[in-house]
């Protein structure tokens, strides 16, 4: 069996690349010896050495934490490093389960999309909901897009659009009977924002987004016939867009209006139904 090895048979033989190779050797990890022609020459303890030093950077151990094990190793030292391989393995698999578990409920949520009845209004309670929110609107797809993808940075963790029915817009209806798309938010109990509670009359409808004006319409003007008033933004909360479909009748999307009873009316009856909601846009 051959005794010493060139950098290219090691890096063919255990997929380390040849960079990667001379990277340890600059550090300290692997000393090999060159031969009269001046080739490195690697032998069994090298690759002995090669395989630790792979085995752990895979768990993410950092290369001076490697260093100092093979440096100095006993028994204790490699206690010491089983013992930290135990809890690393431990944290993946809590970051794991935690993945799962948003995977599940992003599957769920699609599924629940599909089923939604549309065109049909409710009047709801809401709680109060935490929520990050920008500071600033925006008038295009894909200034939206930028800033959605900067509020799921905030908490810390991978950003997830597909299936996430937290994220939507505030419109604000403006004199000219316009919306204005006054900023975005992502529905998280971590946010520094909130989206007040009370109740909100609401609808969700199917196909693409031209309709959020005229739904947006028929929301302000059910809320007059109710004897209720607006009290703040239209909330627009995205079920089903185009990171999750390209087919745009897919798309799902919800309003919610903040309402509140104007001064000195009294509720309509058909406050809790949809009766008296005309289901075309």
């Amino acid at each position: 069996m051959k005794k010493m090895f060139r950098i290219g048979e090691i890096s063919r033989l255990y997929h380390v690349g040849v960079d990667t190779i001379r990277y340890y050797e600059q550090i300290g990890l692997i000393c090999p010896k060159r031969s009269e022609s001046g080739y490195r020459l690697y032998s069994q303890k090298d690759i002995w050495r090669l395989n630790v030093i792979r085995d752990l950077r895979e768990l993410g151990f950092p290369t001076e934490s490697i260093k100092d094990y093979l440096d100095f190793q006993n028994t204790d030292t490699a206690l010491e490093l089983l013992q930290q391989e135990q809890d690393t393995i431990d944290e993946k698999l809590r970051t794991l389960h935690t993945l799962r578990e948003n995977v599940e409920k992003r599957m769920e949520t699609i599924r629940i999309a599909r089923q939604l009845p549309v065109n049909q209004p409710e009047l709801r309670e809401y709680p109060d909901r935490s929520c990050y929110r920008t500071a600033e609107g925006y008038s295009t797809d894909e200034e939206m897009d930028i800033l959605i993808k900067t509020l799921l940075n905030r908490g810390g963790e991978t950003p997830y659009i597909i299936g996430n029915n937290q994220i939507g817009s505030l419109l604000a209806p403006q004199p000219d009977g316009k919306l204005k798309y006054e900023a975005v938010f992502v529905i998280d109990d971590r946010g520094d924002n909130v989206l007040p509670g009370g109740k909100y009359l609401c609808v969700t409808y199917q196909g693409g987004y031209e309709q959020t004006g005229q739904w947006a319409k028929k929301l302000l003007e059910q809320s007059q016939a109710m004897g209720l008033q607006a009290r703040g933004p239209i909330l627009e909360i995205l079920w089903i867009d185009i990171h999750t479909s390209r087919r745009i009748e897919e798309h799902i999307t919800e309003l919610q209006l903040p309402v509140e009873p104007r001064s000195g009316s009294v509720l309509s009856p058909c406050n809790e139904t949809a009766e008296c909601f005309s289901t075309e846009p």
